[in-house]
């Protein structure tokens, strides 16, 4: 607490009356985040260029990162005895709460076992199902129906709008460990600001999928290989209303999936190829940060990131140097595809349609093509016995 700016008193033992609690004020959490900050990078930690909520040290043969999210803080680290000193110098300055090893944070259960490490929302997915009165509704196969195309004009105005769009906020924050539902989100978030009946019953159509899993979340094998690659897809044209593409991608790192999205594209494309060469460029964009992220944990990728693409005049357009007329009108930075091959950040190469991963991040799936999608995305049931033998769970930092 300082005095405002420009004050002056001649009369000695002044204090100011507090008239708002620091939370209300609109800068107190950037204040609090300068002042964090500051205490972190003084004691060795150097922030992350990539993710500034990320902090690192690293001493001799042991590293120590935190993750900061407000005032909530996740340690992870090689050596017990500098994650000791870590939290003894943050109770020092702030008077912190120790919660032990992690088992709940931010709304995401994580669960260790010997073979890996597995983050799921189970807990939130039934209080969505529970608010909502889906608890004993009937399970669906899939969050969408297949080839489901969404139009504002579709069905009768909602009278309490407010419903859809906080159902469609939660779902969103589920995408985090649930990226099998990302894509019928993506499509259901363009109609929060005049959400139709045909919308709730689409939204509806999601939470009863949820139902006959909810306890499924991503797991991470604790014996992955350090290999980056990923696969890049669009579906031309998807919006019946504007005529725009969609972008899907998704990124794994050895058999972890670790990054994934589902974006209408900002332009209408001429062609599939275009449409699809502007999602590559989106991809190479993310492979570019993962980069600048990895990079700050300490690891360093000896070999181009494996890009896969099912569309051969896109990887024509990425690899070849030659200007063409049909490609003069595509902006300047969707070509930075160009120059990540030419520094062999990426490397492009073909796939059958029919094993294209992000496929299933564009457009609605059958069950059959849906199941296979899902598989491969890494999702694990905590509470099947198919992948863990319940008596060895065991939680741990």
């Amino acid at each position: 607490m300082v005095l405002p700016l420009g004050f002056h008193s001649d009369k000695p033992n002044q204090v100011c009356k507090l008239l708002r609690s620091l939370y209300g004020l609109k800068q107190a959490s950037r204040q609090w985040n300068a002042k964090l900050t500051k205490a972190l990078q003084e004691n060795g930690y150097k922030q992350s260029t990539a993710d500034p909520s990320l902090f690192t040290k690293a001493s001799g043969n042991s590293f120590t990162a935190l993750l900061i999210y407000v005032d909530d803080i996740l340690v992870a680290g090689t050596s017990i005895t500098h994650i000791n000193e870590l939290k003894h110098f943050l109770d020092k300055s702030f008077k912190i709460k120790d919660l032990g090893n992690i088992n709940y944070f931010l709304g995401i259960e994580e669960v260790t076992t010997a073979s890996g490490l597995n983050l799921s929302q189970r807990k939130y997915v039934l209080e969505i199902l529970k608010e909502s009165g889906f608890l004993e509704a009937k399970p669906a196969q899939t969050p969408a129906t297949t080839g489901l195309q969404l139009t504002h004009s579709e069905g009768s105005l909602l009278e309490k709008p407010e419903i859809y769009r906080r159902l469609i906020g939660k779902l969103l924050y589920l995408t985090n460990t649930r990226p099998d539902i990302s894509h019928i989100v993506q499509q259901l978030s363009q109609f929060v600001d005049k959400p139709t009946s045909t919308h709730l019953t689409a939204a509806h159509r999601v939470l009863r999928y949820l139902k006959g899993s909810p306890g499924k979340g991503i797991f991470y094998h604790s014996n992955s290989q350090f290999k980056l690659y990923g696969f890049s897809d669009s579906d031309w044209a998807n919006c019946p209303e504007s005529r725009k593409s969609v972008t899907g991608y998704c990124i794994y790192l050895g058999n972890n999936l670790i990054s994934w999205r589902t974006k209408k594209q900002a332009t209408v494309s001429k062609s599939s190829s275009e449409a699809e060469y502007r999602a590559l460029a989106s991809t190479v964009c993310e492979v570019q940060w993962l980069h600048y992220l990895l990079a700050d944990l300490g690891i360093r990728l000896g070999m181009p990131a494996s890009l896969f693409c099912d569309n051969q005049a896109a990887i024509a357009t990425g690899e070849n140097h030659v200007f063409h007329e049909r490609t003069k009108h595509i902006e300047i930075d969707c070509h930075i595809v160009k120059q990540k091959v030419n520094e062999r950040l990426i490397k492009l190469l073909p796939i059958p349609s029919q094993k294209q991963v992000a496929d299933g991040f564009t457009k609605a799936l059958p069950h059959p093509a849906f199941a296979i999608f899902q598989s491969k995305l890494g999702l694990h049931d905590l509470l099947s016995f198919h992948h863990f033998d319940l008596s060895k769970l065991q939680t741990r930092s």
